[in-house]
């Protein structure tokens, strides 16, 4: 009798351990899978993260090197100004070996000019920004004597490689100096 009690135990036993057995080989197939899974979620952050860093574009600089104090134009005709002083250019999307910004990806962009001049009866101060070569806006003024000043912005949507450039006014003048007076900036607002 005893002996039937225990074999039934054992067997109780057996059945039990074999359940807990399949119970721990479902949970590692699970643990496998939700592995899986994280693996694959770590590699989309990661990517994700990778955009977010590839997204950052925000540029700033004024048009003279620093030391290098003086006046541009008057010309009779546009010419692109050169930004030479980078004081930002995060995502490296402005070029100051020729003054254009380049769109890295489409998106809504702000851009902002700032213009000093010296103040002249007939001469202004006069900027005005392109989108692939054409207008888009201007920041004029003129006075009779002492600096004048001008300034304008705008948000346009761009798509990858759009350039952007500020070009001098026909018959106008900028001046810079080391204080940074003339300047282009630009800030990718937000990708499309």
């Amino acid at each position: 009798m005893m002996s039937l009690a225990l074999e039934e135990t054992v067997i109780s036993l057996e059945a039990r351990l074999r359940a807990s057995e399949k119970t721990v080989e479902d949970q590692r197939g699970i643990i496998r899978e939700l592995k899986e899974k994280q693996d694959e979620q770590a590699a989309m952050l990661k990517e994700l993260k990778k955009e977010q860093v590839e997204r950052r574009v925000s540029f700033s600089a004024s048009l003279r090197d620093l030391g290098d104090a003086g006046s541009m134009g008057p010309d009779e005709e546009e010419i692109t100004l050169i930004y030479q002083h980078v004081i930002t250019n995060i995502g490296g999307a402005y070029n100051p070996d020729t003054g254009v910004f380049k769109a890295p990806l489409k998106g809504v962009y702000l851009f902002t000019v700032f213009a000093l001049g010296q103040g002249h009866g007939s001469t202004g101060t006069g900027v005005c920004l392109h989108r692939n070569g054409e207008h888009v806006v201007t920041a004029w003024s003129r006075q009779p004597s002492d600096r004048v000043s001008a300034s304008n912005g705008t948000s346009l949507l761009l798509e990858e490689g759009d350039e952007v450039c500020v070009k001098l006014w026909p018959n106008s003048w900028v001046y810079d100096n080391d204080n940074h007076l003339t300047t282009f900036s630009g800030h990718l607002l937000f990708p499309m």
